[in-house]
């Protein structure tokens, strides 16, 4: 008899939405990037500090969906493993079908299968956006507990202040909550978990071109304290 599953009941309908439509997805999605200057800006500021601050760490991409933005980031030539983690494995699949130099894994941010301190930059790049508020803080504790001291993590979100439920999307049924935030909250959240706040940025949506935005769109960049952040000295400015 199978053993039942104990994630939670929004883990599993996450993972049996994202593996209905993973092929869907990865076609929808190919050429959005290309489409996202702003995007590709922050991403090429976000891997500057993973250069810069990582450690020469991997740079995991949590959340990676079919490895898009993974390769993406690989092909910048970082000079680090540039890998990706997702919950649901159709989508695993799918990257590693589309990226087949990349390594791809299955997990969960909740409870990242990595050691302590082993990143030198992670991304979560719209994944958070369906955890529940209450999990969230649970999310962040994992990714202030996996980075290095010094190393970035950067997140990209839909903003607002009430979710959004699709129980159908491209052509098949699912179950999907995409929880709106305002960035200065992520943010406070990120401080909550021990993170240091870099940038906050908000763009409005995007309404025209291949890819019209329902709402704005938010992004905090972060960092894990260094190992002497707070313990006095000069300070320069």
């Amino acid at each position: 008899m199978t053993a039942p599953d104990p994630a939670p009941d929004f883990v599993r309908a996450t993972r049996r939405s994202y593996d209905a439509i993973a092929g869907g997805y990865a076609r929808w999605t190919r050429d959005e990037l290309a489409a996202k200057p702003l995007e590709r800006g922050l991403l090429a500021a976000f891997a500057e500090h993973v250069v810069t601050d990582g450690g020469g760490l991997p740079l995991a991409d949590v959340g990676c969906g079919t490895g898009r933005v993974t390769g993406h980031l690989h092909r910048l030539g970082l000079g680090v493993e540039v890998f990706g983690i997702d919950l649901a494995p159709g989508m695993v699949a799918q990257a590693r079908r589309d990226h087949p130099g990349l390594r791809f894994e299955e997990g969960s941010m909740l409870a990242l299968d990595l050691p302590d301190g082993s990143l030198g930059g992670l991304l979560a790049w719209y994944s958070t956006i369906h955890v529940p508020d209450a999990e969230l803080p649970r999310a962040f504790a994992e990714f202030h507990r996996v980075l290095a001291p010094g190393a970035p993590v950067q997140l990209g979100f839909q903003v607002g202040d009430e979710p959004l439920r699709l129980t159908e999307a491209l052509g098949e049924e699912v179950s999907l909550v995409f929880h709106r935030r305002q960035p200065e909250r992520v943010a406070e959240l990120l401080r909550a978990a021990g993170l240091e706040v870099r940038a906050v940025v908000r763009r409005e949506r995007d309404t025209e071109g291949p890819f019209p935005e329902r709402a704005p769109q938010g992004f905090v960049l972060a960092r894990r304290p260094r190992m002497a952040d707070g313990c006095g000295g000069a300070e320069s400015g």
